[in-house]
């Protein structure tokens, strides 16, 4: 099959290009590092030429609240009608765990918008939920940051590794749309506050994490039902400590 990734380039769009790459198909990483931008609608209806399948696991270069709900709708209505002309049988999306229980965070409130998008669209779809990526701990440790110390939620979360997120996102790629929501998350729920303190440890960084039950992520707090998935989701092999482990020795 020829497949279009939207965002092709980046952490997940990259790692499902390899994986479908691997299987035989024709994987396209389509961004606008390649001349394709689903805002402009530069080179969108060229890649999407012959395309059996289309993901789309780009996202906002910003997230203020305004501007990121302008590109995911922008974006959303541009990519589905160039999909709709050439007659694509199944879009994919990579959408958050927890999108529909989160109104305060804009960033959520866009991403509930792309959704309903693909809803209404006639275009058959899968859309896959994962929980918080391993690889955004530390940039969530500084956005919480306050001098030396970094005040977040003692909310359980379920991590998981992109890598499980990109081997996830391949099976539901070459398989059936199921014209729905997929859960996928990481194998171990663990506290918000003490997945920082083990990333903070592991890189010998001596801000104290403090626990906050009012701390806000992405504009809103959280409480352990929050981002966390339901029953029933895709589970990731790899767990925290052994990623953890692998990155510190790397760095």
């Amino acid at each position: 099959m020829k497949i279009v990734v939207i965002g092709g380039s980046g952490l997940i769009g990259s790692k499902l290009i390899r994986h479908l790459k691997a299987k035989g198909h024709e994987a396209v990483a389509a961004s606008p590092n390649s001349g394709v931008n689903t805002i402009t609608r530069e080179g969108l209806a060229e890649a999407m030429s012959g395309a059996q399948v289309v993901v789309d696991v780009a996202n906002s270069p910003s997230f203020e609240d305004k501007a990121v709900l302008e590109f995911f709708e922008t974006s959303g209505r541009n990519l589905l009608a160039a999909e709709a002309a050439v007659g694509v049988g199944h879009h994919l999306a990579l959408s958050v765990v927890g999108t529909d229980r989160l109104p305060e965070s804009g960033y959520l409130r866009a991403k509930v918008a792309q959704e309903a998008l693909i809803r209404a669209s006639k275009i058959p779809f899968t859309i896959l939920r994962s929980t918080q990526f391993f690889e955004f701990v530390g940039a969530i440790t500084q956005s919480a940051t306050k001098g030396s110390d970094v005040h977040l939620s003692p909310a359980f979360l379920q991590p998981i590794s992109s890598d499980d997120v990109a081997a996830a996102l391949a099976e539901l790629t070459v398989g059936k749309p199921v014209n729905g929501i997929v859960e996928v998350a990481g194998p171990e729920k663990i506290p918000l506050d003490e997945i920082a303190r083990r990333y903070l440890s592991a890189t010998g960084d001596g801000r104290r994490v403090i626990a906050d039950v009012h701390a806000r992520y992405f504009g809103t707090e959280l409480n352990d039902k929050s981002l966390t998935p339901g029953a029933n989701p895709i589970l990731g092999r790899i767990r925290f400590e052994d990623w953890l482990s692998r990155s510190s020795a790397h760095a």
